[in-house]
């Protein structure tokens, strides 16, 4: 009996790796050995670069670069420039991954490839896109400064370039999820006669949870570090409109290296958290489930 038991465990095994389609070992090294020689070249060299150059004059030199006043404010205006934006992707994201996974209406596949516009479109050009709206030239410049409202040059442009980038993320994170949970709760619900908002707080926030902090967290490192559309719609006003990543650029083209370098710890540190608290919001899922 026992011998049997055995046969039927190796013929399991032998099943599971079919013979025709196990790659060598010599592959499997060879292939692993590439992607950590690319990762190490793309990523942790430059990585560990940062981290040298910025605490290459000494700690005090380190700690300088953040006593600017234009460094205190470009960290400002980016942290407030993340706390409105993020905001309002996060119900841009629910609200359209909602529509499209309870509703079935014409128009659902337009709607899925505007949400993934800001992938294809360059950041640069959609700066220029408000620009040529809100701008003192733009289509609705002249009516702007009649009223005196300041949008290109000033906060409200920087929001709105960076929303314009980085609103896919918290929608694309949820519509797979919501997809997969489907509507059967939903409608369970319904029908036992909770209404809109208690359907939503009780049975599809708990089941979307997860995706919706990681959509959040990848929207909110995005928001931080973006540069391009904000570039184009801030004037690199210093002292005023520049976020973190001008802030670097500046410090950097005037030779202030150090500086820089320092500023660009703040952004690394900030990929490297959104990276664990991707690892541990992943872990937590998979405690949850089992």
């Amino acid at each position: 009996m026992a011998g049997v038991v055995t046969n039927i465990k190796a013929d399991s095994r032998t099943a599971e790796r079919p013979k025709h389609v196990t790659e060598a070992p010599w592959v499997k090294w060879t292939l692993i050995g590439i992607a950590l020689l690319y990762m190490t070249l793309l990523l942790v060299l430059p990585l560990i670069t940062v981290f040298v150059q910025a605490f290459k004059k000494g700690l005090e030199v380190y700690l300088s670069a953040f006593t600017d006043e234009a460094a205190r404010h470009a960290i400002t205006l980016t942290l407030k420039t993340a706390a409105i934006a993020v905001p309002m992707n996060i119900i841009f994201g629910v609200c359209a991954a909602w529509t499209i996974t309870k509703f079935k209406f014409k128009g659902k596949n337009v709607l899925i490839t505007l949400i993934d516009l800001p992938f294809a479109i360059s950041p640069v050009i959609a700066g220029l896109v408000f620009v040529l709206l809100f701008g003192a030239k733009g289509w609705f410049g002249p009516w702007l400064n009649d009223h005196d409202i300041q949008i290109i040059f000033a906060l409200p442009g920087i929001v709105l370039a960076t929303a314009f980038v980085t609103f896919p993320f918290v929608a694309r994170e949820l519509i797979p999820v919501m997809q997969t949970q489907g509507v059967q709760e939903e409608e369970a619900a319904a029908t036992l006669g909770a209404k809109g908002w208690y359907i939503f707080w009780k049975v599809t926030l708990p089941g979307i949870k997860w995706g919706l902090l990681y959509g959040i967290i990848l929207c909110n490192a995005r928001a931080m570090g973006e540069f391009g559309a904000v570039s184009v719609v801030s004037g690199h006003i210093r002292g005023e409109t520049n976020t973190i990543p001008m802030h670097i650029q500046i410090l950097y083209q005037e030779y202030k290296y150090a500086a820089s370098f320092a500023f660009s710890t703040l952004l690394v540190g900030l990929a490297l958290v959104t990276l664990l608290a991707k690892w541990f919001l992943e872990w937590k899922q998979g405690q949850t489930e089992t």
